[in-house]
């Protein structure tokens, strides 16, 4: 099963890249309409646009899906579903494809409701009670942004077609299409987990690894950004603005919590925010192919870890949390090398794949004419991102064994080193690749020494302090039970506020409106007192006691009546 929708895929992804490429060099793009059936004058359509950035994403998707597909062979081996796992990840596929060839407000719903419905069946996959409350948290946030799509989708009537792709910039200053445009918005913050419906993402950690390797890198989360960057003509300056506060907010939230995490999985999930929040950001700045370049090289280097982190846990017999590793150099040297190289990668090492887009992005926003804040915040999370991934590594790499003194952990999962491998060349080569494509001409940039330089600065501050955090085991003395650490490392308070915060208040309405109503002083003097009223006033009921005393009593009076009537 896995090797057929692994080929499937694999032939689909190569004949998508060259069709992409195709379509860059003739300028092209096509659309077109499937007719269901047509009854008098009405058509029933299904739209399919085929341009040369719908091409290339759906090449990057169905690669990483082969890979991940021919990874889960052997992740899933000893599981006695696993034929269901393979057709759910394959459905999630699918649905991703619907929604990346969609210029049609309903066939996105369609995708778009499809990746929601399966990333549920997913994250409950294990069935446990920490499954099904992730389940539950990713099912009801994303929801939110259902309704805010059916409700664009609902004003979208007024154009007289859903076909959004005509109407972007036409209408813009239609007020109208700006409505449209922050529903979108806010459809785009939940799926793609901004401040402040971020606290799903961690917790969508319970799927297994390579659901979290589709998700993270090239489905689900990638969905609002590819809306946005679809979206992006529509948007005026005002709803950029608020784009541009909340993603750098997340970006700068997702670095920092990072550095306080002890789960593997976690760690590279809240890494995955950072990035969202990054991508988010450049498209709010105004370059949506600059989003969408870094959104393809992302999807390879976060797939690629995840393998190599769901490798690690499975050698460590499932257990996640990176104090227990260390040294795993020597028992894992081939899975800890492609860590390595994804992490340098994530940092925007230079000449890595992710430098040419990170880089290219940070000189971007250096060039435009922004306030302080932004400016600072994006080097900062910079410097956090180097700092959590050198953590990572030095945690995982380096010092002593920290787990059972019996075992046999070694890289003998040929098959996972096999999905691993395939993707390992894309995360070294496709930046400057990629680059060359997707850019019809280069980017001219022009920076004084410092602000070209100051990059390359936070990338090795961001490696020191990373480093220090590590050594000296800081990490355990910031943990300590002081307000400021413990919301730093929460999420600043967020998977508090979606859960217990939402569910609290109901609860404790509930209880008083209980007992003032059903408990309280209405209930004593209406009900229960009329009941207690007409009990004492009615003799009858004192037969139903069944005293044998009632009875004789009642005995007596009978042979009264009898003896004085006759």
């Amino acid at each position: 099963m896995c090797y057929i929708f692994f080929l499937l895929f694999l032939i689909s992804s190569i004949f998508c890249l060259l069709f992409s490429m195709n379509l860059m060099v003739m300028d092209y793009s096509y659309f077109l309409e499937l007719i269901f059936f047509s009854l008098n004058s009405l058509n029933f359509t299904y739209v399919i646009l085929l341009d040369w950035m719908s091409m290339l994403f759906l090449s990057f998707v169905m690669f990483i899906s082969s890979m991940v597909i021919f990874y889960s062979e052997e992740y899933m081996m000893g599981d006695l579903n696993k034929n269901r796992f393979i057709f759910l990840v394959v459905m999630f596929v699918f649905s991703m494809m619907f929604l990346i060839i969609s210029p049609n407000l309903i066939s996105i719903l369609l995708g778009w409701d499809g990746l929601g419905l399966v990333s549920y069946c997913l994250v409950i996959y294990y069935q446990n009670v920490k499954s099904f409350n992730a389940g539950m948290l990713t099912a009801l946030t994303n929801r939110i942004g259902d309704v805010a799509l059916l409700m664009s989708i609902a004003w979208m009537l007024n154009y007289g077609s859903w076909n959004f792709i005509f109407y972007l910039e036409i209408m813009k200053q239609d007020w109208i299409m700006e409505l449209i445009s922050y529903f979108v918005f806010l459809a785009a913050l939940t799926k793609s987990a901004q401040i402040p419906f971020s606290s799903w993402l961690p917790a969508a950690m319970a799927a297994p690894t390579p659901v979290s390797s589709l998700v993270h890198s090239s489905t689900l989360v990638t969905a609002g950004v590819y809306l946005l960057i679809r979206f992006n003509f529509a948007f005026n300056d005002t709803l950029l603005f608020i784009l541009l506060f909340i993603s750098s907010l997340t970006m700068f939230m997702a670095g920092l919590g990072a550095n306080f995490e002890f789960d593997l999985k976690k760690i590279i999930a809240l890494s995955t925010l950072s990035q969202l929040g990054l991508m988010m950001s450049i498209l709010a700045l105004g370059s949506f192919k600059l989003a969408f370049f870094h959104l393809l090289i992302h999807a390879l280097f976060k797939a690629l870890l995840f393998m190599c982190a769901g490798n690690i846990i499975h050698n460590m017999n499932n257990c996640q949390d990176i104090r227990y590793m260390g040294n795993l150099i020597n028992q894992l040297p081939l899975t800890c090398s492609y860590l390595n190289i994804c992490n340098w990668s994530l940092c925007g090492l230079p000449f890595m794949s992710g430098f040419y887009s990170k880089d290219l992005i940070v000189e971007f926003m250096s060039m435009g004419y922004l306030n302080f804040f932004i400016y600072l915040i994006f080097y900062i999370s910079i410097g956090l991102t180097v700092s959590y991934s050198f953590r990572l590594s030095y945690y995982t790499m380096t010092g002593n064994f920290n787990f059972l003194s019996l075992n046999m952990i070694k890289d003998s999962s040929f098959l996972m080193l096999k999905g691993m491998s395939g993707l390992i060349l894309f995360v070294i080569i496709s930046g400057s690749m990629f680059s060359w494509m997707v850019f019809s001409s280069p980017m001219f940039i022009c920076l004084p020494f410092f602000m070209k330089i100051i990059t390359l600065v936070m990338v090795f501050f961001g490696g020191w302090i990373g480093y220090e955090v590590s050594m000296f085991k800081i990490s355990y003395n910031l943990m300590s039970n002081n307000f400021q650490t413990k919301f730093l490392s929460n999420m600043w308070n967020m998977p508090i506020l979606s859960t217990f915060g939402m569910t609290y208040f109901p609860l404790y309405l509930g209880m008083i409106y209980s007992k003032i109503f059903d408990l309280g002083w209405s209930e004593y003097y209406g009900p229960k007192n009329l009941s207690l009223t007409l009990k004492n006033l009615t003799f009858i009921q004192y037969l139903s006691v069944n005293h044998i005393k009632i009875y004789l009593l009642m005995l007596m009076i009978w042979l009264f009546f009898l003896i004085f009537m006759f």
